[in-house]
């Protein structure tokens, strides 16, 4: 195994250094043979979608592919089972997806060395295809548990922490690889929401449509939304309706810590200082508010350290190889002079080195021996929010059509909490108060307590005037019968006035208005009826009827009672009769 490795190390190293007569860019990067297997995956599921299937594919499927394709590639005897029926359209999936992130994987590299190596100093072929095919094929589905053997509590948390820590290091490696190659859209749909930035399938969906819509990656997609809506201004703002704007928090958050990274690798020159940093403040976003138990916690840990010392080993290797006037094999484009981040691209591209270097030895990683952990969608939660993979994110999200209806009993609750009469809270109004809407009834409210238009009514009432009138001559009747009972029955020295005067005081019973109260009137007859009588008087005031205006009170008479009871106070007199000279 070790000698493969390093086989495989020299064929890296030949491309590395003459990269540039294959490719325009050379910040490429390599695919290993997980990442291989997951683009796979995702262009054969792209091909059953277009041909009317959907958007997933069987894992026996896959590997049945995956074998076909490393076989075609390394031109090796086929397999005995057939191809696969859309195998021709599935390889160009896959080499498009690899071309437009900007990437090979281990078989081009492979297949690239015999054209790119020096006859004189390189060897003629470091390993065989028979042993890369082997190297990249040590597949391994895990069996079913045997009923008689249960897998025990302790077997289930190792593994899972296990895959934790493959999750956690793809992430840190993955926001490396942005540093180095901005095109690769498999480093970005795995860091997009690491950490938790409520970028989930339907921000990754519109961002995907986007970089489609242009023609560009994803990442150029996400960068020019946000630099454009920060610093274009109102003329070059993306439009409302724009679909990336639903999510402007989270792809302003992940472009200001790419900047924040970019900042770090061109400000710090020495390359060992400068990838311990990234990689610190790469575990920072991700344990930010994590207790000291959580499996990512130590498996950030745990990965940081790692990452620190193979960054000190690689700036100590390279610098060796310098010393000695050896190549160091990886030569990342310069900078123009006129480029307005000249310095900065200057200070970086030590450090750019390293890394390239260590994201190689990454790729030359032995591949995972469980394939269906690897491609299954049940992956380990890495960011805090939903639990997404690779395959998952490039799957759009299913829209509702309508046809399948809620579950009868959410519709049910729904309808009670509908129909159930909400407490109004006690609000102070103001003058104003009539012209407030007020929330209308629901149904069964109005039904049991109908309002007073549905009141049933009298067709034809009776007119209001004849019968207020009727009954306001009766009352004063009986009123004028009451007080003359009563003078015949009290002596006539009690009532001196009275006596002389009975003429006054029988017209003023009868001109007595409805608010001057009777006071000849006994206790009793006083009592009867008062609201009664209150209420014929309005009625008597007003003419018969409701709606017509007061009419005015008709002038007490002089020799009255009502005169009578005022009482001039000390002074009046006098004031009175002066102002009348």
């Amino acid at each position: 195994m070790e000698s493969l490795v390093d086989g495989m190390k020299v064929m890296v190293k030949v491309f590395r250094r003459e990269c540039s007569r294959v490719f325009h860019s050379e910040r490429t990067t390599i695919h290993g043979a997980d990442h291989m297997l997951m683009v796979l995956q995702l262009a054969m599921a792209e091909v059953n979608k277009k041909h009317g299937g959907e958007f997933k594919v069987a894992l026996s499927d896959v590997l049945m592919a995956w074998k076909h394709l490393l076989l075609d590639k390394l031109h090796l005897p086929p397999p005995s089972f057939a191809r696969l029926e859309n195998y021709d359209l599935i390889l160009e999936t896959y080499k498009s997806f690899l071309r437009r992130s900007n990437t090979v994987d281990l078989v081009d590299i492979f297949s690239m060395y015999t054209q790119l190596r020096d006859v004189d100093n390189d060897p003629e072929e470091p390993i065989s295809p028979v042993h890369l095919f082997e190297f990249l094929a040590n597949s391994e589905v895990s069996p079913l548990p045997e009923l008689s053997v249960p897998s025990t509590p302790s077997s289930q948390s190792k593994s899972r922490i296990s895959q934790v820590k493959a999750a956690v290091r793809r992430v840190f490696c993955s926001y490396l690889t942005l540093l180095v190659n901005s095109k690769n859209d498999m480093a970005l749909a795995l860091s997009l929401d690491v950490p938790s930035r409520c970028l989930g399938r339907q921000a990754f969906t519109d961002i995907k449509h986007a970089a489609h819509k242009s023609n560009t990656s994803l990442f150029l997609a996400v960068t020019s939304f946000v630099r454009v809506l920060h610093l274009g201004g109102k003329g070059y703002a993306p439009a409302e309706s724009d679909p990336l704007r639903q999510h402007v928090k989270g792809l302003s958050d992940f472009v200001h810590f790419l900047d924040n990274l970019e900042e770090i690798l061109g400000e710090i020159t020495d390359p060992s200082a400068c990838g311990s940093k990234l990689v610190a403040a790469i575990r920072a976003a991700l344990v930010k508010g994590r207790g000291s138990g959580d499996a990512v916690l130590a498996a950030a840990d745990e990965t940081t350290q790692e990452l620190k010392e193979r960054i000190c080993q690689l700036h100590h290797i390279q610098k060796q190889n310098g010393a000695n006037g050896g190549m160091i094999g990886i030569s990342p484009a310069r900078p123009k002079a006129y480029a307005i981040n000249h310095a900065t691209a200057i200070g970086g591209r030590d450090t750019v080195k390293v890394l390239m270097a260590l994201l190689d030895e990454e790729a030359l990683s032995p591949p995972c021996l469980n394939k269906a952990d690897l491609l299954s969608e049940d992956q380990p939660v890495v960011s805090g929010g939903e639990a997404n993979s690779f395959l998952a994110l490039f799957r759009s999200p299913e829209v509702s059509t309508g046809a399948s209806p809620e579950p009868l009993k959410n519709r049910i609750q729904s309808r009670r909490d509908l129909l159930k009469p909400k407490a109004k809270s006690g609000i102070i109004r103001s003058q104003f108060a009539c012209t407030y809407k007020d929330e209308p009834l629901p149904l069964n409210r109005v039904l049991e307590f109908p309002s007073s238009s549905q009141v049933p009514t009298c067709r034809h009432p009776a007119p209001k005037g004849k019968i207020a009138a009727a009954v306001d001559e009766e009352e004063r009747r009986s009123d004028a019968e009451e007080g003359n009972a009563a003078l015949r029955a009290k002596p006539s020295s009690a009532h001196p006035k009275t006596e002389r005067n009975p003429a006054p005081q029988g017209a003023a019973l009868g001109q007595r208005s409805g608010n001057a109260p009777d006071r000849s009137a006994s206790a009793g007859v006083r009592k009867q009826s008062k609201s009664h009588k209150r209420k014929l008087g309005d009625s008597e005031q007003h003419g018969g009827c409701e709606n017509e205006p007061p009419q005015k009170k008709q002038p007490v008479k002089p020799g009255s009672k009502a005169q009578t009871r005022k009482k001039l106070i000390a002074g009046q007199g006098k004031l009175t009769s002066f102002f009348r000279v």
